[in-house]
């Protein structure tokens, strides 16, 4: 059996991981219906870091040159003091036959436009203010009842409804649920400069500061604090920022400076957990941030989505039927996520310790390095 009479795939959640999941399946002529509880298309966040093996995932995708085009490109991470100076330079290369560059940045809101606009292009007509009601499966399909009264059967389920995912909670009841991890992170846009060609790291201090260019102009300034604050006042935001940078020299002074009262600035708690595995269930299997949420440190969680959508794509074309399907995802992928969630939790460990800068780029680089190696 073919993925083209595998039957029709639900897929809860039209984030990252769900619109990924929807053109790669698409792509194989699989059958797709995709809902998401949100009243639309709506994005939160300021801008998304993206690795070499994350660009290529989205150049595997189909979406790579757009990315490209409207968001940033470059090659290598800057890591430096906290008065600004430069320390080193971390290497971010990526094999020829790749066909991207090693390190990458797009605002949120552009990613969503690339890929919400592939959905559509697709066939796929997403169904919003909807959720699941209740599952239920046999060895031939899964029954599906929604929250506007209608129902469907489908011959698998993909729960990409995020951390804080429906889903998971509905087949795997007494999963672990979403723990802070004791760090937040602040995010705000800020001008790019001219002279600034690559990611930037300011390490050493109390804080870790970095940036990230996501396109010509722009960039997003982020701000990790170890905090047993897990929530703020939007009142508290732009003095709170500007306080955390008070000790920080080059141009992060001078984006302090620039914080007024009415500055977006982003705030979120870090929230991670450890689901054991398989992360499927009979017909259902959950990908992204439902199976491996992630902390940002290395940058890969966007990246791992996309390649659960493409790995499981590619794994229904060839094996057809589903169980066969899952098992073969789960051998192929579910430890190099796992490689990132603790590889994610042991730099933000090392951060909270205030460990040397080398200490902490030299995971990232172990990590890098790892996920540079093909899917």
């Amino acid at each position: 059996m073919t993925s083209q009479q595998a039957g029709r795939v639900l897929i809860v959640g039209a984030g990252i991981a769900g619109m990924a999941a929807t053109i790669a399946l698409r792509r194989t002529g699989v059958a797709v219906d995709l809902i998401d509880i949100e009243p639309d298309w709506t994005v939160v966040g300021a801008g998304l870091t993206i690795t070499g093996p994350t660009l290529r995932a989205l150049r595997q995708l189909g979406v790579y040159d757009a990315v490209a085009a409207q968001g940033y490109v470059g090659e290598g991470i800057r890591v430096c003091g906290v008065d600004g100076t430069y320390i080193r330079d971390i290497p971010t290369p990526m094999p020829p036959e790749a066909g991207v560059c090693g390190s990458g940045g797009i605002g949120r809101p552009a990613l969503y436009r690339i890929l919400s606009s592939q959905v559509v292009a697709s066939g796929v007509r997403p169904r919003f203010g909807m959720s699941v009601v209740e599952i239920a499966q046999d060895k031939d399909g899964v029954d599906v009842s929604f929250s506007d009264g209608t129902a469907g059967r489908y011959a698998m389920v993909i729960g990409a409804d995020g951390i804080y995912s429906r889903t998971r909670h509905q087949v795997f009841p007494a999963a672990p649920q979403p723990e802070y991890t004791g760090q937040s992170v602040w995010r705000m846009f800020v001008p790019r400069p001219p002279e600034v060609d690559r990611r930037h790291y300011f390490l050493g201090g109390e804080v870790k500061v970095g940036w990230t260019p996501v396109s010509a102009t722009q960039m997003y300034m982020f701000v990790v604090e170890r905090t047993p604050r897990k929530f703020r006042e939007p009142h508290e935001l732009p003095g709170g920022l500007a306080d955390l940078l008070k000790p920080y020299g080059g141009h992060v002074r001078t984006f302090r400076e620039s914080i007024r009262e009415d500055t977006e600035i982003a705030y979120r708690p870090l929230e991670s957990f450890r689901l054991p595995g398989p992360w499927h269930r009979g017909r259902v299997i959950l990908i992204g941030d439902a199976a491996h949420p992630t902390t940002p440190q290395l940058a890969s969680g966007a990246g791992i989505a996309v390649e659960d959508a493409l790995v499981l794509a590619e794994e229904l074309a060839h094996h057809g039927a589903v169980p066969a399907t899952f098992e073969a995802f789960s051998a192929r992928h579910e430890q190099r996520c796992r490689f990132v969630v603790e590889s994610s939790i042991e730099i933000g460990r090392l951060e909270q310790e205030q460990a040397p800068p080398e200490a902490q780029t030299a995971v990232v680089e172990r990590a890098l390095a790892r996920l540079v190696e093909p899917v």
